[in-house]
């Protein structure tokens, strides 16, 4: 129902951020690699959403990037795999790595995520083989953050060897309409410094 947010950037409290959209004010939940690429207070942000009604509540989870969404989407499906947990997972490792995790079937790396047990492992990578593995492996090397040229400018600092943590903090400092070839030689000039 709702598919995307823009608007005003009022609070962030992880997991959670409020965004002011036309004088309404979401509450969205977003995973940690979301949150670290998010705007400071008062600036525009956008994120694609997922809305969940539940018969006590209705969620609203945001992401950065469609292939966090699929993810995210997929992740549910699951048997005893809920919103929580899938953010969780996302928060935990990257959609490349829990991609990886899924087409190698190694369960080690998804227990490192907390709240992930063993059974719960083992069912996530019996459920997703040949749903996440391959295709959001691809995906995740050309995701589009919010459909503007900072997701370029991601995935070629990490395709360079810089991690998620650090490509999202050199982001943060891009204005928002920069070109691509540009925002990867200001972001590379702030990551040397």
């Amino acid at each position: 129902m709702i598919g995307k947010l823009s608007g005003t950037l009022l609070e962030k409290s992880p997991p959670q951020v409020l965004i002011d959209c036309g004088g309404v004010g979401y509450e969205v939940d977003v995973p940690m690699s979301t949150f670290y690429g998010l705007p400071h207070l008062g600036e525009k942000v956008a994120l694609l959403t997922h809305f969940v009604v539940r018969e006590d509540a209705q969620l609203l989870y945001g992401f950065a990037t469609a292939t966090e969404r699929e993810a995210f989407r997929q992740l549910i499906k699951v048997s005893g795999v809920g919103p929580r947990m899938a953010l969780s997972l996302l928060s935990g490792m990257s959609v490349a790595e829990l991609a990886q995790a899924v087409t190698a079937q190694e369960a080690g790396r998804l227990v490192k995520v907390p709240g992930i047990g063993k059974k719960t492992a083992e069912r996530l990578l019996l459920e997703l083989k040949g749903k996440l593995g391959a295709d959001l492996g691809a995906l995740a090397g050309g995701g589009l953050l919010l459909g503007d040229a900072h997701g370029d400018i991601q995935q070629a600092l990490i395709a360079l060897g810089y991690n998620e943590k650090e490509a999202a903090a050199a982001l943060k400092a891009l204005p928002a309409d920069v070109a691509v070839s540009e925002g990867i030689k200001l972001a590379l000039r702030a990551l040397a410094r």
